[in-house]
């Protein structure tokens, strides 16, 4: 063989960049197992993985699964194991509704404790003595109510306070009257 020959053989190996881990797959991995079990001459198991292009250590690995019961059925699946759904995930969202509910509970009970705290003229002029007409003084407590509490608005929002240049002196502790 000349040198230009043996460069031509040369050439045609292709190394690859990056190696690539081996895989075998359990049936191949079985029918190797079967023909090393079946070497009886001293110098056949050798023969074996060298025409295979294997190692002693492969044969030790795979016996090792083999005891285990690892190359008995189908394949393993790789991967992350597939799991249900966790029972403290519906605990959790349970809580999270309850602790919702009460949180609303608790905005309404401080808007209507905000309500009393701004109307307290409101709750005065309604414990008057009735009029000559006999409506308690209810229409006129509902009056200056609508100019204090914003009762009767269009947006409908009874719980809002109204804005501080509106309130009686009595109540914000000032001596001057409000503003019409």
């Amino acid at each position: 063989m000349s040198t230009t020959e043996q460069a031509l053989e040369a050439a045609e190996v292709e190394v690859v960049a990056k190696a690539t881990r081996r895989r075998f797959a359990v049936e191949y991995k079985r029918k190797i197992l079967r023909e090393a079990d079946g070497c009886k001459t001293p110098g056949a198991v050798g023969a074996l993985l060298r025409r295979e292009g294997l190692y002693s250590s492969h044969l030790t690995t795979w016996r090792a699964a083999r005891d285990r019961g690892d190359l008995a059925g189908a394949p393993k699946k790789r991967g992350p194991i597939p799991q249900g759904p966790d029972p403290r995930n519906k605990k959790i969202a349970e809580l999270a509704r309850e602790a919702a509910r009460w949180r609303r509970r608790a905005e309404r009970a401080e808007a209507l404790v905000e309500v009393q705290k701004n109307s307290q003229c409101c709750w005065r002029r309604r414990s008057k003595p009735s009029t000559p007409d006999g409506d308690h003084g209810v229409r006129a407590a509902t009056r200056h109510c609508a100019h204090v509490c914003r009762v009767g608005r269009a947006s409908g929002d009874v719980l809002s306070p109204a804005p501080a240049h509106l309130w009686p002196a009595t109540a914000t502790g000032l001596t001057a009257s409000p503003q019409p």
